[in-house]
């Protein structure tokens, strides 16, 4: 097998031998997965420069990745499912999404919550796949082995982008502190650092003798490969990029073959190979959000559900809040963290289901490779509104004009997770992130969507194990009008008191980086025309009104948008903040709203009292339950929680909610 070794360094009772349920006790087993991969096998074929690698005498190209894997204690009491959550950042997030926790989400990676995963009897694992996580402790790398060209190092060129939330004179050449690519030179002429005030607008280039790869050094700037010094100081709010050339091309896609190896190995490998589960897996899912949920969109592009033996991988997948991208997964000078737009990651095709792009003629699908075998996997996509103001998410299920919605495969589901924000929402209500600075001009998304998530899990298993069809796609259409450019929606955002309209809308444009893919010899690309942006049409409140609604969008107590914009004291005005949503509290009563000049009805006037809003926010819940989208035992937690935001928002006075929109 491709994962060839399971280097075992640790074994312990998980959570202090805590039962969950009729499962019992987990224990936790960390260590080294060692692999040895064919590059010249068909089903490896897809990896950029893995035949560049170095080799051993077999002939195979070798690499290593920390694992963690969590499993009953008493396997037989285990359900015979895997679940492979793909780690986001070198990050654990599983746990945290199926495991609520009851006073929010859990702070810790492996904090129980209420323990669905493990009551329901999940063996669950994490393996390494990204190159350039940075040292840190709980985060999971992988070793990749380094393209070689005659035996020496690659060099070429790389772009790296860059818009900060305060102001600085110096910037790391990666991503939120990942291991970057140094600049080979530090004194290369044909580096170029180019600045724009939006996506919208030309770039300007900045003078060569202005900026410098440098860091700040007891106030003075010292030479350094790893960063790039601006004498001026680089603006918030601004979009920089810097282009140069790095030595160095780690085979990056191998994380991709890790995944899917590891799977594989704990599904098929038998007991003398040193598999901990051999003999005790029937099914396997994966779960990838945001990052995460791109990797696998891109593993499935590449048509990596299938081992070197030709054997399934997953039954199943969740593509969470990855939208219509893929990523920097595998191509040369990859940078796996990028959110950037304008990236190898934003390229077509877009569908599950293969389409012409009329532009550019090019056919091509998500699972054209895994369709045409006829293995395509069972495939939940979900995402929230801020994939949709993010420009792409729309392009899952639209052709590529935005003339037509399309039908995706019967073995895929789309699930649009209306008025919610990329991660799901915070509370207590808050406009700023501590972490990276990042302020809103509105208080942030509040709607928890995690328990759609819990279902959607369930779900999945019992169509891809017992043949139960889940429930129908919900998502933004053009057939009925919910599908709308976001333009058209400005009327009714701004005629609310405090709130402006987004200046400029993301979207991806076609774009052009070379003949050679995951090879980027155009630096920039070459940019065509724009793919078309559609969003959810919004109700009267602003409320959004395609897709499947958590109860405190139904039944709302504000305004929940997938959009936020960037605050003033970040710099760049009119651009939405990226991947964060709105929560616009309703005005408390009458006299607040008359007063105010709000066009939406207060929340006395829509609900007599808070037992009368817990009681609508139940029947909203049930309804769901019975649709299949929501599971029966998270109702109560539904009401609960309801009636704590009721006295929240409830609370806010009309003084508050004009500070907070002067703010």
């Amino acid at each position: 097998m491709a994962l060839t070794k399971l280097e075992i360094k640790s074994r312990q009772p998980f959570a202090g031998g805590q039962a969950f349920g009729r499962t019992g006790a987990y224990e936790q087993i960390d260590g080294t997965a060692r692999f040895g991969v064919d590059p010249e096998k068909e089903s490896n074929g897809t990896i950029v420069d893995l035949k560049l690698a170095p080799r051993n005498r077999q002939g195979q190209v070798e690499f290593t990745a920390d694992f963690r894997i969590l499993l009953p204690a008493d396997m037989h009491k285990g359900n015979h499912r895997l679940l492979l959550d793909v780690l986001n950042r070198g990050r654990q997030r599983a746990l945290a999404y199926f495991n609520l926790a009851p006073d929010g989400p859990p702070t810790a990676p492996l904090n129980t919550g209420d323990g669905l995963l493990m009551r329901q009897g999940y063996s669950i694992a994490w393996c390494g796949w990204q190159h350039d996580v940075p040292e840190a402790p709980g985060l999971l790398c992988i070793n990749a082995p380094e393209a070689q060209s005659e035996g020496k190092p690659i060099s070429g060129r790389i772009a790296v982008t860059f818009q900060l939330n305060a102001p600085a004179q110096v910037q790391l050449l990666a991503d939120r502190q990942h291991r970057p690519y140094p600049a080979s030179n530090l004194k290369e002429a044909d580096a170029v650092l180019t600045v724009r005030d939006n996506d919208d607008t030309p770039a300007s280039v900045i003078a060569r003798d202005q900026w410098s790869f440098a860091r700040v050094e007891r106030g003075r700037p010292k030479a350094d490969a790893s960063y790039v010094h601006l004498a001026s100081g680089f603006e918030p709010g601004k979009i920089y990029q810097v282009t140069y050339t790095t030595t160095g091309a780690p085979v990056s896609g191998v994380g991709l073959l890790a995944t899917r190896d590891i799977v594989s190995f704990l599904r098929y490998g038998d007991e003398g190979s040193g598999n901990p589960c051999a003999g005790h897996l029937q099914w396997a899912y994966a779960f990838g959000a945001s990052q995460s949920g791109r990797f696998l969109r891109h593993l499935l592009y590449l048509g990596l559900n299938q081992d070197e033996a030709d054997r399934t991988v997953f039954d199943g997948l969740i593509a969470h809040i990855g939208g219509g991208r893929r990523g920097e997964f595998n191509q040369r000078f990859a940078q796996p963290s990028s959110v950037v737009e304008e990236s190898a990651a934003s390229l077509f095709p877009f569908a599950d289901i293969s389409q012409t792009d009329p532009e550019t003629k090019r056919a091509d699908g998500l699972l054209a490779r895994l369709a045409a075998k006829g293995k395509a996997p069972k495939l939940f996509l979900t995402n929230s509104s801020a994939e949709y103001w993010g420009g792409h998410a729309a392009l899952t299920h639209t052709d590529c004009t935005a003339t037509n919605d399309i039908k995706p495969l019967d073995s895929t589901r789309i699930y649009y997770f209306a008025g919610t924000q990329h991660a799901s929402g915070t509370f207590p209500l808050n406009d700023t992130n501590a972490e990276n600075g990042s302020h809103g001009r509105q208080l942030f998304n509040c709607v928890d969507y995690r328990p759609l998530l819990r279902a959607a899990l369930l779900r999945l298993d019992r169509w891809a194990s017992a043949g139960e069809p889940p429930p129908p796609s919900r998502h933004p259409r053009l057939d009925d009008g919910t599908a709308v450019r976001p333009q058209r929606l400005a009327a009714t955002f701004k005629a609310i008191p405090g709130v402006e309209f987004p200046q400029c809308f993301k979207r991806l444009d076609r774009l052009d980086f070379g003949p050679e893919d995951g090879i980027l010899t155009n630096l920039p690309p070459k940019v065509g025309k724009p793919f078309p942006s559609l969003v959810s049409a919004v109700d009267r409140d602003g409320n959004e009104m395609a897709g499947i609604r958590m109860p405190e969008v139904s039944v709302p107590l504000a305004t929940h948008t997938g959009w936020n914009l960037r605050h003033a004291d970040i710099g760049g005005s009119g651009q939405i903040l990226r991947q964060l949503g709105s929560s616009i509290p309703f005005p408390v009563n009458r006299i607040d709203r008359e007063e105010a000049g709000d066009p939406r009805r207060s929340i006395d006037e829509r609900y007599p009292s808070r037992k009368d809003y817990q009681f609508r926010i139940r029947t909203a819940a049930q309804d769901l339950v019975s649709a299949g989208y929501l599971l029966a035992e998270d109702v109560e937690r539904l009401v609960t929680q309801a009636g704590e935001r009721y006295d929240v928002f409830r609370a806010r006075t009309r003084a508050s909610a004009l500070q907070a929109a002067d703010d």
